[in-house]
């Protein structure tokens, strides 16, 4: 049995366990009023990431999808990050598949021109926001994001990070 979890890129075949990863930590984890209806970028990987010169990684842990993140990319060499997240048992350090996630991402913008970063988030997912700014991410007002950021009904809170090469 395979005890590291490895980061891998996700296509179109790969939208059923990534909504099954999402949408009941959204919905039932935290009460986010989210709906797949909502969120229509999860059922076509190809188009909403990989096309825009983003992409979407999962983290397998065992054989089995426990984890998320994706970049859509955005004007001016930015991108927006999306879709972070990590089925509750296999969160923190011990394996630290957010971090991983988030260098695997942090890695692709580096190789790719992507120097900076924002992302969206709401006020109930404080471990998030510890976790952003301890990466590096500062806190920006909405008006301060790029008008090409594609904005989520529920998201309040905004982030942003510059790259150095």
């Amino acid at each position: 049995m395979n005890t590291l979890p490895v980061i891998t890129e996700l296509n179109n075949s790969y939208c059923n366990q990534i909504i099954d990863i999402i949408l009941p930590i959204q919905q039932i984890e935290f009460n986010v009023p989210v709906t797949l209806e909502g969120q229509p970028d999860l059922l076509d990987i190809e188009t909403n990431y990989h096309q825009t010169g983003g992409n979407f990684w999962g983290a397998t842990y065992n054989k089995q999808l426990v984890g998320t993140i994706a970049l859509i990319g955005i004007s001016d060499n930015a991108g927006a990050l999306r879709k972070m997240f990590v089925r509750k048992e296999y969160r923190g350090k011990e394996l630290g598949i957010a971090q991983l996630l988030l260098d695997n991402l942090i890695d692709y913008c580096r190789q790719n021109n992507i120097n900076a970063i924002y992302l969206g988030t709401v006020e109930v997912l404080k471990a998030a926001h510890r976790f952003y700014e301890k990466n590096g991410f500062t806190r920006i007002e909405k008006q301060h994001l790029p008008q090409s950021f594609p904005l989520m009904p529920a998201d309040n809170i905004f982030y942003e990070l510059h790259l150095s090469n």
